[in-house]
């Protein structure tokens, strides 16, 4: 299917749905832009930049200097496009819900203890693997299918890194259950320890990992030395 053109002065649309294009067809993913260009880019019109914003609302990622330390404050990173949100048909399908409140995400973010559900991290926590990038926390709605094969929408805590590399494809808790079935009963007990703890048992040799790990990288090389010998 051939894009209009974002400039094209027929096309009936509005700025969220000709900002799109304009990411796609001038910017391209992976690449930066800033309010100059968009201002640029959309004379005259105003809030254009926060037009554009609502695309994440559609699955669009762009990524500022909170997210991405190597961004300025002007700067934001367009990383994936996500609905076509020019096809009407696609816009209505991915129409976002109902915002979810302020108090409804302080009490989602506070049961999931401020962390990702996907990955793990801390909202404000840098990356492992990209220190750059420091984790930003968001609750969003999530299709689940619930043991028993009953079908329910449900808030989870996520950080951006983890929802954009979602396929949107539904948590399956049915089968969550089925491969707990095939642990043998006492693996599965001590399963359900650490469910109603909310947290996993650790051996002696992971918890002497995880200190190892806490530990300068010097003085990481002076433990190495010293096992070693």
């Amino acid at each position: 299917m051939k894009l209009p053109a974002w400039d094209d002065r027929d096309l009936k649309a509005g700025t969220m749905i000709r900002g799109a294009l304009w990411l796609v067809q001038v910017i391209g993913e992976g690449q930066t832009f800033t309010k100059e260009q968009i201002r640029s880019a959309f004379p005259g019109i105003a809030q254009a930049d926060r037009r554009i914003r609502d695309l994440r609302d559609y699955g669009w990622v762009m990524l500022t200097n909170t997210e991405d330390a190597t961004l300025t404050a002007e700067d934001q990173r367009f990383v994936r496009a996500g609905v076509a949100v020019w096809d009407p048909a696609a816009r209505r399908a991915a129409m976002p819900q109902k915002a979810v409140s302020n108090k409804e995400k302080q009490a989602v973010m506070r049961r999931d203890h401020f962390m990702c559900t996907i990955c793990g991290i801390s909202g404000g926590e840098s990356y492992h693997d990209d220190s750059n990038q420091t984790a930003v926390l968001s609750v969003i709605r999530r299709k689940t299918i619930l043991p028993g094969s009953a079908e329910q929408v449900l808030l989870v805590t996520e950080c951006k890194r983890c929802h954009s590399g979602s396929d949107g494809a539904a948590a399956r808790a049915d089968e969550v259950l089925e491969e707990i079935r095939q642990l043998d009963m006492g693996e599965q007990r001590r399963l359900l320890r650490w469910m109603e703890r909310d947290r996993r048992g650790t051996t002696p040799l992971e918890r002497a990992w995880n200190s190892y790990r806490r530990l300068p990288a010097d003085a990481r090389e002076d433990l190495r030395s010293a096992l070693r010998n």
